[in-house]
C-alpha cells in the first residue's frame, strides 16, 4: 500500500502519460487508421486507439471494495488477461465500430470520465474492485500506465513512426507517445513482478526493451534479455526468464 504522496505520484504519472499519447495521436489520420493494419495481430491502428480508451475506462469501473478485501498482486491482475484475450478483442472491436465517426473524441471521453473517477477516490489508497476482481487502487493506476505505455509503443511500431528504437536508450522520448517518466515506472513494475516470482536481483538497462519482452511485443531471446537488465552483483547472472516471461 502507496502512501498518499506516492499514490498522487503515480497518479500524476499517468495523467502524464495520457497527455503525451493524446497529443501524440493528434498527428493520427482517424479516417487511415480505419484500415491500418496495426503490429497486433487482426487488429487495426483504429482498434488499438479505441482499447487505450478503453483500457482507461477500467478505472471508471472501480468501486470500493468491503473492508477486509483481500487485494490481487499486478502480477495476478495482469494474468487474467489470457483468458479473456477473445473478450478483450471483440469488445475492443465494437468499442472501435462505436466510436469511428470521432474515434479521438471518443477516446476523450472516455479517459475524462475515468480521470474523474479516480479524482473521486481522493489520495488515499485503498482497495477497490475493479472488472477483473479486488485489487489496491495504486495496482490498478499502475495496470492502467502499463496499458498506455505499451499500447503507445504499439501505435508507435504500427505507424512506422521515427523514434521508437531510441527510446529504452535516451533520456528523452522526443515527439513519440510515451513519457519516459512512465516508462521508467512501467518497467520497474514489470520486474517487480518478475522478482516477486523469482527473488532475483536484477537491474533495468534499456527499459524499453525490457518491457517489450516482458509485455510479449519480442521474441523471447536470452541475448535480448541480457541487453535489457543486468544483474545487481557482478558475481551473479541474468536468469533464464523463458518460463515467466511474457507476462502480460
Amino acid at each position: 500500500m502507496l502512501t498518499d504522496e506516492q499514490l498522487a505520484e503515480l497518479c500524476d504519472a499517468l495523467r502524464a502519460q495520457w497527455a503525451v499519447l493524446r497529443r501524440w495521436l493528434d498527428t493520427v489520420d482517424e479516417t487511415a487508421a480505419t484500415e491500418a493494419r496495426s503490429v497486433l495481430d487482426g487488429w487495426t491502428v483504429a482498434d488499438l486507439i479505441a482499447h487505450v480508451g478503453r483500457s482507461m475506462s477500467a478505472l471508471t469501473a472501480c468501486e470500493p471494495a468491503p473492508d477486509g478485501t483481500v487485494p490481487q498482486t499486478v502480477g495476478e491482475y495482469l494474468g487474467s488477461y489470457t483468458a479473456s484475450a477473445d473478450v478483450i478483442t471483440t469488445v475492443t472491436h465494437e468499442l472501435a465500430a462505436k466510436i469511428a465517426a470521432a474515434p479521438l473524441a471518443g477516446i476523450d471521453a472516455l479517459a475524462a470520465t475515468a480521470f474523474d473517477r479516480l479524482a473521486r477516490f481522493g489520495r488515499s489508497d485503498r482497495v477497490v474492485m475493479a472488472r477483473r476482481g479486488p485489487i489496491l487502487l495504486s495496482s490498478m493506476v499502475t495496470t492502467r500506465l502499463i496499458e498506455l505505455v505499451v499500447h503507445g509503443d504499439d501505435l508507435q511500431r504500427s505507424l512506422a513512426r521515427p523514434g521508437s528504437a531510441s527510446v529504452g536508450r535516451n533520456a528523452g522520448v522526443g515527439d513519440g507517445p510515451i513519457d519516459r517518466a512512465a516508462l521508467d515506472l512501467v518497467a520497474r513494475a514489470l520486474l517487480d513482478v518478475v522478482v516477486a516470482r523469482g527473488g532475483w536481483d536484477l537491474e533495468i538497462v534499456r527499459p524499453l526493451t525490457w518491457v517489450r519482452l516482458a509485455a510479449g511485443r519480442l521474441p523471447y531471446d536470452v541475448d535480448v534479455l541480457a541487453e535489457a537488465l543486468s544483474p545487481q552483483y557482478s558475481s551473479d547472472a541474468v536468469p533464464d526468464l523463458g518460463r515467466i516471461l511474457p507476462i502480460l
